[in-house]
Formats: C-alpha cells, structure tokens, sequence
C-alpha cells in the first residue's frame, strides 16, 4: 500500500495557513532539506483546489525562469498532480487531473495502486482533515515554527474524538522551527489520577 504523507508548515499554536510574515524568515537550508525529502516520498501529489491555483501560478514560471528553485520547480512539473475539486477545472500545468468521484474512495484507490509509491499532500487543510477523520493519513510530518499566529485556519478542527498520535522522528533546527514526524495510532489505555499520583514530585 502506498503511503500517504501530509506536509505542512505550521505555527506553534496550530495555525497550518501559512502567512508569508512567519513563515519565511525561518526558512533555511535545514528547512529546505526536510522538504526536499519529503517530496522524494512520493510520486502523486494530492492536493485541493487553492493549493493546485497557487502552486500553479508561481512553479511553471520559475521553472521557466531558471534560477536557483528550477530544478524544484521541474520536479513539481513532472510529477502526477491529482487536483481535488468540485469543480471542473480546466489544467495548464503538465502531469495534472481532477480527481475522480469521491475523495475517500479516490485515495482508497491510489493507495491500492501498485504503481504507486507515496502520496504526498502540500498544504490542502481541508483534505489532511477528512482523510484524517476517515483514517486515511499515514504520516503528518509538521514542520513548527516558533511562533503563534493567532489567526489563520488551524490543523486540527473541532471534533468529538481525539486523534492519538504516535512520534516516529523529530529535529531541531537552529532557527528554533521542529520538525515532527507522526503516525496516527490507537489511544493509550485509559487512566486516571490515582493511577498516576505516585509520578508528582516529592515536594523537595
């Protein structure tokens, strides 16, 4: 089964929509590094419709520009972009498509598909969070800035059951942002105070 991987930049306090103000002045060569690796996972873009608008109206044109993001942006060119909308879309960027019926049974499908790798989601909140809700994520690798929005969209919506997650990496930056990779896994067991009070310090 291919895996499905989301990447997001993210604030301290949970904000996943990026504003370039926070989010630039902590992007260095480990930042770009870590990006880079993830988008080696997977041959499959999947991402939502603003996501698709906004990478679509900037990459094309530094490809074409040749400087130093070229060869980025000609592997974002070549790779399989699956574009989710309810809209039809008509696609000017190379190696792109609406995705076909619904969302979950479509993903379903690409991670069944032995001719794929990985797939991988930039971005695209509001596809991380129903293919969250619907178990379909396999990993959430966030990379977290050091410092609270305080506005924007947020990862993690409001819901009656929490995710558990379980940490498979982490590294720190100098510039203070941590990357974190996690696994959504099982709830730990349940337990209260009197199982745990034996853990508070011994007021020395």
């Amino acid at each position: 089964m291919a895996k499905v991987i989301s990447t997001l930049f993210i604030s301290a306090d949970g904000v996943a929509e990026i504003d370039p103000d926070w989010h630039f002045p902590y992007f260095d060569e480990n930042m770009g590094r870590a990006v880079g690796e993830d988008y080696d996972t997977a041959d499959v873009l999947l991402i939502g419709r603003e996501t698709y608008d906004s990478f679509a109206g900037a990459w094309p044109d530094r490809e074409a520009a040749g400087g130093d993001d070229a060869p980025f942006a000609k592997q974002l060119g070549d790779v399989r972009k699956v574009v989710v909308s309810r809209q039809p879309l008509e696609f000017s960027w190379r190696n792109s498509e609406l995705i076909k019926g619904d969302l979950l049974d479509a993903v379903t499908s690409l991670k069944a598909d032995a001719g794929i790798r990985g797939i991988l989601i930039p971005g695209s909140i509001s596809v991380v969070q129903q293919l969250l809700a619907a178990g379909l994520i396999d990993e959430l690798r966030l990379l977290v800035h050091p410092v609270a929005a305080r506005k924007g969209r947020r990862l993690f919506d409001d819901g009656d059951a929490p995710y558990h997650l379980r940490m498979t990496a982490t590294e720190a930056f100098p510039t203070g942002v941590i990357r974190v990779i996690y696994s959504p896994t099982e709830a730990p067991i349940k337990v209260g105070y009197d199982e745990v009070k034996d853990q508070v310090p011994d007021g020395r």
